[in-house]
């Protein structure tokens, strides 16, 4: 068939509007809006190119460029006059233009999700001067999406928790999805939800995510926790769409929907009758399938517990009911106890009451058995009473105790000897007929805190304690005397009539009526310097008879002073107060006692006797300097500075080794009677050559160090110029045998001394090593 030419250029229309539809752009379109552009040199003409935006399918995976469209002007006809230059948002790098043809080509991948559209600028240029022949004019290269993503969850996976028992319906968890495709094109990015994993249990709406329970009654004690999982699919679900999915964890959360329930109606226990108060006797616990507050419980005894011997309370960690004593179990008294316990939820929740009550019952039996218990005291404590004048056998009172088991075993008493260490006490082992062992005295201890002990006959493990305090009565046994050690004096012009002391008595005893003191002068001694005035208020004032005392005549009296207290007997006691006599001032002040001023010349005052003594300093003062003078007028004696030793001590520390030590001294230097200098002191040490010692053994040089060490000291003694003060001499020799003899008093060097030590034992323990070494006489120590 044969096609016009109006007919084809119609259809050439029809295919162009269909791929512009489309979205793939392939034509130019003949529609300016620019304005019209005079080259220079030419006449005005109207633009003739312009092109709309082009579509770029996304993810192209052919190996040729993909074609983007085509760039023409008017102005090109076909003689390669024109150059199209493409500028903007991926040219050359990723759009590329053929200069010639105006063909666009892009020559990568496309990612819409990277870069939805690129705007670039095209231009038509003169190809021999490079001038516009078209004004620059911008366009965009749109990339059209396809589904290339599928639905994301990106906050999954997701945790949520409802209540058990919640209705249908219950509104768990919204979930979300996200499409990285473009939304306003097609359905790429419309997204539909659907659950996998969790029915029929829950349910999730398509459009919204809502996740919402679908059956009635799930019951956490049963199943406490589902996974669901729910999946996005994108263009609304339909086939081929793009899907994703996550993970729900729903957990059920617990209310109180069930109550109480003991395991067992009854239980039974075994309690021995010696459990100290407050001891657990049974443990019981009623069974709840809830958790946490909803499985609080509380326990209750309703009946069985007439007496009040039991308590019941709560551990709040295991909600267990713990049953205790609150009094002690006696089996001879009762043999068991039957205990009616209720347990009940602390917390009720109305909504399950149709499911029962909340509590339930059981019950316990609790079977006393019987122990063998230690003797029981009638009485926890016993008091006693008995006065300090009780002989020794009184009976002071019983203590009884009996054997609280069936088998009333008999008792024995005794004494606990810990609290009676001096064994003042004495008890009868049978009757419990305590007696007094040893003199009592109230002074000493007033009250004795015993315990006796009551042991079983048939088994002596089993002893009971109890308490006795015995209070000693007191009776006067003890005589009054002064309070304290009173220091009295009288003044030398003390006038008749005054008071010189105050004095009190004190008595160990206590009447109940409280202590009343009389004093008074020894009816047999007159006394011409003092007397006493009793106060009336168990105190007594000495007073002076007469006038004048003086200190050279007497410096001290003594007066005898009557105490006599108020008991029955009464006692008395005397004590002697000693009165010194003194010299006062004004205002009656002691300023001295002392009677050795009084043994001087009469007449003699101290102003005389310092006198005296200034004179006796200013004369030795005198003396000393007068001797100085004249030691300082002779010439000075020669010495070495640094050999000079006297009033000076070296210590060295160190302690030789005797004449078995070669390395210390060599004594062959003083075997040398030219050893001295003429000109040198003779206090001065003498200068020792450090040689090797040869034997000293011989007689001979016993008598030349003999004689050295005479003439040695005859010379000082007769030396006018030697100095008033002793000079060390050393010779560094001593030991058995030594020529040189010893120089010690104690002749040290030789066994055969003829002193004897031994009294140095009688000096005691300080002088214990002294006796060691000298008193025997053997093995002598020298150091």
């Amino acid at each position: 068939m044969k096609m016009g030419k109006h007919e084809l250029c119609h259809y050439l229309q029809i295919i162009a509007i269909f791929f512009c539809l489309s979205g793939i752009s392939q034509a130019e379109l003949s529609m300016s809006t620019s304005k019209p552009y005079i080259q220079p040199g030419r006449s005005r003409t109207k633009r003739s190119w312009v092109w709309n935006q082009f579509f770029v399918l996304e993810e192209y995976t052919g190996t040729d460029p993909l074609y983007v469209g085509k760039l023409h002007s008017d102005a090109d006809r076909g003689d390669n006059a024109i150059k199209y230059v493409l500028t903007g948002e991926g040219a050359s790098s990723i759009f590329s233009i053929d200069e010639n043809t105006g063909d666009i080509h892009a020559s990568k991948r496309l990612d819409r999700e990277e870069q939805a559209y690129y705007t670039l600028r095209a231009q038509a240029l003169d190809r021999l001067t490079s001038k516009p022949m078209e004004p620059e004019s911008e366009f965009v290269i749109k990339v059209q999406d396809i589904n290339d993503n599928e639905p994301k969850f990106l906050d999954g996976p997701y945790t949520a928790g409802i209540p058990e028992m919640s209705p249908v319906g219950t509104s768990v968890l919204q979930v979300t999805a996200t499409d990285a495709d473009d939304p306003t094109y097609g359905n790429s990015a419309r997204v539909s939800y659907s659950i996998l994993q969790g029915q029929p249990y829950f349910s999730v709406e398509p459009k919204t995510g809502i996740i919402r329970t679908a059956l009635p009654h799930m019951d956490r004690e049963a199943k406490d926790q589902y996974l669901l999982v729910i999946q996005a699919k994108d263009m609304v679900g339909q086939m081929g769409g793009l899907t994703g999915t996550t993970s729900v964890t729903v957990t059920l959360t617990d209310v109180n929907d069930n109550p109480p329930r003991f395991p067992r109606r009854s239980d039974q226990y075994y309690v021995p009758e010696s459990l100290p108060i407050g001891s657990t006797v049974a443990k019981i616990k009623a069974d709840d399938a809830d958790i946490g507050v909803n499985a609080e419980m509380e326990y209750k005894i309703l009946d069985g517990d007439v007496d009040g011997m039991f308590k019941i309370t709560v551990d709040k960690d295991t909600q267990e009911g713990i049953i205790t004593t609150k009094q002690e179990l006696d089996y001879e008294s009762k043999t068991s106890y039957t205990l009616r316990i209720e347990a009940s939820n602390k917390h009720v929740d109305t909504r399950f009451l149709s499911v029962g009550p909340f509590m339930d019952t059981t019950t316990v039996k609790l079977v006393v058995e019987d122990v063998d218990e230690p003797p029981v005291f009638s009485s926890r404590f016993y008091s006693m009473v008995e006065s300090e004048a009780a002989k020794v056998g009184t009976s002071i009172g019983t203590v009884t105790a009996h054997d609280p088991d069936a088998t009333n075993s008999p008792v024995r008493y005794s004494i606990d000897r810990n609290t009676d260490l001096e064994r003042v006490f004495n008890i009868d082992a049978n009757s419990g007929l305590i007696t007094i062992a040893k003199p009592l005295d109230r002074e000493t201890n007033a009250v004795h805190n015993i315990t006796v002990l009551a042991i079983e006959s048939q088994n002596p493990a089993q002893i009971g304690k109890g308490f006795v305090a015995i209070s000693i009565l007191d009776i006067n046994d003890n005589a009054p005397e002064f309070a304290n050690e009173y220091e009295t004096t009288v003044c030398e012009n003390a006038s008749p009539g005054k008071v010189i002391q105050e004095i009190r008595a004190v008595d160990k005893d206590d009447p109940s009526s409280g202590h009343w003191f009389y004093f008074t002068l020894p009816a047999d001694a007159s006394n011409a310097n003092f007397t006493l005035q009793d106060n009336k208020d168990n105190s007594a004032s000495v007073v002076t008879r007469r006038g004048g005392f003086r200190r050279q005549e007497q410096s001290v009296f003594y007066l005898p002073i009557v105490i006599v207290d108020s008991g029955s007997p009464s006692l008395s006691s005397t004590n002697t107060l000693t009165i010194r006599v003194c010299d006062c001032d004004a205002d009656g002040l002691a300023q001295s006692c002392s009677a050795e001023a009084y043994t001087l010349p009469a007449g003699l005052s101290t102003g005389a006797l310092i006198a005296i003594l200034a004179c006796v300093l200013t004369l030795l003062v005198l003396v000393l300097l007068i001797v100085t003078m004249r030691r300082r007028k002779k010439e000075p004696l020669i010495f070495d500075e640094e050999r000079d030793v006297r009033e000076n001590i070296v210590r060295y520390d160190d302690e030789g080794g005797g004449e078995e030590d070669t390395e210390a001294f060599d004594m062959a230097a003083l075997r040398n009677l030219n050893i001295r200098d003429s000109k040198t002191r003779r206090d001065v040490t003498p200068e020792i050559q450090f040689l090797s010692r040869p034997s000293i053994r011989s007689a001979p040089d016993n008598v030349i160090f003999r004689e050295f060490i005479w003439e040695r000291l005859k010379e000082a003694d007769v030396d006018p110029c030697a100095p008033p003060y002793d000079s060390l001499q050393t010779y560094a020799f001593e030991g058995n045998g030594s020529v040189a003899e010893s120089l010690s008093s104690l002749e040290s060097n030789s066994s055969n001394s003829e002193h004897n030590y031994d009294y140095l034992s009688d000096w005691g323990p300080r002088f214990k090593r002294l006796a060691d070494m000298y008193g025997n006489g053997e093995d002598i120590l020298y150091s």
